[in-house]
C-alpha cells in the first residue's frame, strides 16, 4: 500500500510540475506573438522598432520614502524649500537617554 501511495504522490507532483512548465510555456508564447504584433504594426505604419523595456530608477524608492519622513537629502528642507526647526541630523549633544561607556582593553 506505502508503494501505490508513493507512487500516487511522485505522479500528482509531475503533473503538476508539468502544467506549471506549460503555463509558463503558454505565457512566453503570448508574451512572444505581442511583441510580433506590435513590431509588425511598427514596420507597417513606418515607426522604428522600439524594444520593450522596463527602466528602473534606483533613486525613485529612496525619493519616496524621504519625502514621507520630510527628509529630502537637501539638508532637511521640504518641498517649500524650508528647513524644519528641528533637523533629522540632530546634534550628538541633543542625545540624553544614553549612557557613555568606557571602551574596554
Amino acid at each position: 500500500m506505502q508503494v501505490l501511495f508513493g507512487f500516487l504522490i511522485r505522479a500528482l507532483l509531475l503533473a503538476a510540475g508539468l502544467v506549471f512548465a506549460l503555463s509558463l510555456l503558454i505565457a512566453l508564447g503570448l508574451v512572444l506573438v505581442f511583441w510580433a504584433v506590435r513590431a509588425l504594426w511598427a514596420k507597417l505604419t513606418g515607426q522604428p522598432v522600439a524594444p520593450l523595456v522596463m527602466r528602473i530608477d534606483p533613486r525613485a524608492g529612496f525619493r519616496r520614502y524621504a519625502r514621507r519622513s520630510g527628509v529630502d537629502g537637501d539638508g532637511g528642507a521640504d518641498r517649500d524649500g524650508a528647513v524644519p526647526a528641528r533637523s533629522p541630523r540632530a546634534a550628538l549633544g541633543d542625545v540624553t537617554d544614553v549612557q557613555p561607556k568606557e571602551p574596554r582593553s
